[in-house]
């Protein structure tokens, strides 16, 4: 069984870095922002393929709405595209998330830095206390 998951994650990374130069170089919208593929789960029968996108900006909902809905319908371009770079008898499904790690991350760090703020201001009032 873990033959199968190795063949398993060299298929998602290989996925990742195709379609990320595919994105990058051949999707031609121009309401596309500046998107990145930070990561790609391939079901145990190769028949899916989650793909986990960021995007780069404001990260306004409506832009995140948006730029999933363009990498839905270039879906079927995507995916014939890689049955040409890939060498695989049957290209899984794509199926595109965002990954909100990064804005949970970024917010966590801003709260952190808050917090901070805060301890310090109470800490000089107790030493002028």
């Amino acid at each position: 069984m873990a033959q199968q998951y190795g063949r398993q994650q060299k298929i998602a990374d290989q996925m990742q870095r195709e379609l990320a130069a595919l994105i990058q170089m051949e999707l031609r919208d121009p309401r596309l922002g500046m998107v990145t593929i930070s990561g790609v789960r391939v079901s145990s029968d190769l028949s899916h393929a989650d793909v986990y996108v960021t995007v780069l900006g404001d990260n306004a909902d409506e832009e995140i709405k948006q730029t999933l809905d363009i990498l839905k319908r270039a879906s079927g371009f995507l995916k014939k595209s890689l049955g040409k770079n890939m060498n695989l008898r049957q290209i899984p499904q794509l199926r595109f998330h965002y990954d909100s790690s990064a804005r949970n991350g970024e917010r966590m760090s801003q709260l952190i830095d808050h917090a901070l703020e805060e301890d310090k201001k109470f800490s000089s009032k107790d030493e002028s206390s």
